[in-house]
């Protein structure tokens, strides 16, 4: 009996992702300082920002929430466009994989390529890390917005070519923040005899630092922060979840804290990295984090927790207020977005809610950190606070901003300012 050739496909594709998501468990993401054992420990190197504390009525500050005096950024690029381009009549194809954080960046490098080779791109399909967790784009994001913000910068089409087949379609690796340098040497010549290719990204860093400008950053800019919003049905399920924790937030004016702290991640991870610096924290650390820089016990915790852990009990007796998506999820929307096999609806809920809290605590280091931090600088919401263990009995909340705001060196600031 033969073998399939679309099965070979599938398998690579599968060996690919679980290669990525064993790397992000391995290496140390955070921007991190080696320290002496007295000091503090610290996820990200930090320069302090003066900042002054959030007053309400009465002259009481109910936790260090700071006020907006950033800057709004705006767009600094200018939407390119096709005009004299090159172009084709192949195609590039690809999947958005492990989760919302890898799709922005699987998207930015998808539109580069596509872009330099003149190809047409194909709407991805979205598959979860397990067999067969397959879903449609349309599913969780726009597809007509997303059609729609690439007019003019690549051709789009929702349909899969029906002449495509593993016969005529390379698999290609690529790097994220691909370079137009690297499509010529290495993806131009196989595209040019095969005719078509697939894209399956790998992260070789898992965090977004501004590496230097390349022509290609007004085509990377529009696809990252231009393209991806989410479907109505998900928005709306974001939008309740955010209002409801606005509605708990009274005593401190509808501000929330976000915090990034899955379990299963924090046991597979390990907290300490081979070079003896945090790389990610736990409950316990994390509530004497928040307590230490001025939250008190009114302060309204989300955790990106899908299910309740004996673990995350010290951190509620110290934030009664501390809730996970089944708390304050809309009964009806959990049967499909926490209760299905698939972990992507949660995912994505996750990561739209931690970029749009007033404050987000990254526990564990990587890309949901790098991309979401991307998103707020995007929207102005800098309040960005990296854990450390801190030996005083207080600290200043704006010693530990991170380093991606302090020292402007995210991605995003190549794309606003």
């Amino acid at each position: 009996m033969g073998v399939d050739p679309r099965q070979i496909l599938a398998g690579f594709l599968t060996v690919t992702m679980f290669v990525m998501l064993a790397n992000m468990i391995k290496r140390d993401h955070f921007d991190s300082v080696k320290t002496p054992a007295a000091a503090n420990i610290r996820l990200d190197e930090n320069s302090g920002v003066e900042q002054s504390l959030v007053k309400f009525p009465g002259g009481v500050t109910t936790g260090p929430w700071q006020d907006d005096e950033w800057q709004e950024l705006k767009p600094c690029w200018t939407k390119p466009d096709l005009g004299n381009a090159e172009k084709s009549t192949g195609f590039v194809t690809f999947s958005l994989t492990n989760g919302p954080e890898y799709h922005v960046s699987q998207i930015a490098d998808a539109v580069v390529v596509a872009r330099y080779l003149g190809a047409t791109l194909v709407i991805p399909d979205i598959r979860g890390s397990k067999r067969g967790d397959k879903r449609d784009f349309e599913e969780i994001y726009d597809v007509e917005k997303f059609i729609k913000s690439l007019e003019g910068v690549v051709r789009v089409t929702k349909d899969h070519p029906s002449g495509l087949s593993a016969q005529n379609m390379a698999v290609v690796r690529v790097p994220n923040r691909v370079t137009e340098e690297h499509v010529e040497e290495y993806i131009a010549p196989i595209y040019r005899t095969k005719g078509n290719v697939r894209l399956a990204t790998y992260f070789p860093s898992m965090n977004m630092k501004e590496t230097g400008k390349s022509k290609a950053d007004s085509v990377a800019c529009t696809a990252m922060f231009g393209t991806l919003e989410l479907q109505p049905e998900v928005r709306e399920v974001v939008d309740s979840m955010v209002e409801r924790l606005r509605t708990l937030s009274r005593k401190s004016d509808g501000h929330f804290v976000a915090v990034d702290l899955r379990v299963d991640i924090l046991e597979k991870k390990g907290c300490l990295g081979g070079d003896a610096t945090k790389i990610c924290y736990g409950p316990d650390e994390i509530s004497s984090f928040l307590q230490k820089i001025g939250f008190d016990k009114d302060a309204t915790v989300y955790l990106t927790q899908t299910v309740w852990h004996g673990s995350l009990d010290s951190l509620k007796e110290s934030f009664p207020k501390t809730y996970i998506k089944e708390n304050i999820m809309p009964a009806d929307k959990k049967p499909k977005f926490l209760e299905s096999e698939s972990s992507e609806f949660a995912k994505v809920v996750d990561f739209y809610i931690c970029s749009e809290s007033d404050v987000f605590v990254p526990a564990i280091s990587g890309l949901f950190y790098a991309n979401v931090a991307g998103k707020r600088i995007a929207t102005g919401k800098n309040q960005i606070l990296v854990p450390a263990t801190i030996s005083e009995a207080s600290a200043s909340a704006t010693d530990f901003i991170s380093s991606y705001i302090t020292k402007k060196n995210h991605l995003a600031y190549s794309c606003f300012c």
